[in-house]
């Protein structure tokens, strides 16, 4: 399948910012089973300074800066991908994979290897999730056994948050603790990916946060709505001898060929799609529009 892919983000600022400067994570990966055939970065007004690199997770980042005095900032990413899930490792057909048990992934993540190390950086306390409570501790113990396929203890986490949390845009932002989305069961799915990773990693797995998009269809007869799509997250459980399994614990599956990956990192804060800082005072507006459709001319 491929895609057609944009997300615009426009600010509108209260009085005149003199001098701002930015961080896109925007462009989406290319890896086995998604290629990037087309990527384009539209910045209003024109940077003074642009540049891109790939940061320390293997994510495409771009600095930009904006070096005179403007009211408006319009950042607008346009891509095509092609998506082939089938490409990709699979997990339910390997039989070594869904066997590995907990305790046999934690005796193999003792081995020292390249792999190894830098899969480990994924168990270490980040800035969002940094302080995991006994009640998530108590929460991942229900799915993770010491005996029990590491895959299946995952793929039930997943189930059971799906289950037991409620989805509200209203409930949670960024500087939300998770401490507080546990208690209160809700929030959105950068809150249910957290909440997943601090369960992984509080019984000694590596886990990755997951930044992308996924496509939503409309109900029967209706016409999909422009920006109906939004950026999405879910999280991803490294499992020894057969590599980084994704679970999305907002939609209840397994992500495939809907889901759009662009970034990973060890929680929210490493891959927000833009930020930065800016000279100004008063207050801005923020309004965030992503669209993703197949591409029917392809």
């Amino acid at each position: 399948m491929i895609y057609k892919l944009s997300h615009n983000t426009s600010y509108n600022y209260e009085s005149d910012v003199t001098f701002c400067h930015n961080i896109a994570i925007l462009k989406p990966k290319s890896m086995m089973g998604q290629s990037v055939l087309e990527y384009k970065l539209e910045v209003s007004p024109l940077p003074t300074e642009i540049s891109e690199k790939i940061d320390f997770f293997g994510n495409t980042i771009t600095r930009f800066s904006i070096q005179k005095s403007h009211k408006e900032l319009s950042v607008k990413a346009t891509s095509k991908i092609l998506r082939n899930f089938s490409l990709q490792p699979d997990i339910f057909n390997s039989i070594e994979g869904k066997s590995i048990t907990l305790e046999s992934a934690i005796e193999a993540l003792e081995i020292i290897s390249p792999e190894i190390l830098e899969v480990k950086q994924f168990l270490l306390d980040s800035i969002l999730i940094s302080k995991i409570t006994e009640d998530i501790r108590a929460y991942a113990k229900v799915s993770y056994k010491a005996n029990r396929s590491v895959f299946e203890a995952s793929f039930e986490l997943m189930q059971r948050i799906y289950t037991d949390f409620k989805f509200d845009s209203k409930f949670s932002n960024v500087a939300t603790p998770l401490s507080e989305v546990m208690k209160a069961k809700k929030g959105v799915c950068q809150d249910f990916a957290q909440i997943a990773i601090a369960c992984v990693r509080s019984v000694g797995l590596p886990a990755r946060y997951v930044s992308g998009y996924i496509e939503t269809m409309p109900p029967p007869g209706k016409e999909k709505l422009i920006g109906s799509d939004a950026s999405h997250a879910w999280f991803s459980v490294y499992i020894p001898k057969f590599g980084w399994v994704d679970f999305d614990p907002t939609n209840n599956q397994i992500p495939k060929d809907q889901h759009i990956t662009v970034s990973y990192g060890r929680d929210y804060y490493d891959v927000a799609p833009l930020k930065g800082v800016i000279y100004s005072n008063g207050e801005n507006r923020m309004k965030v529009s992503v669209d993703i459709r197949p591409d029917t001319e392809s």
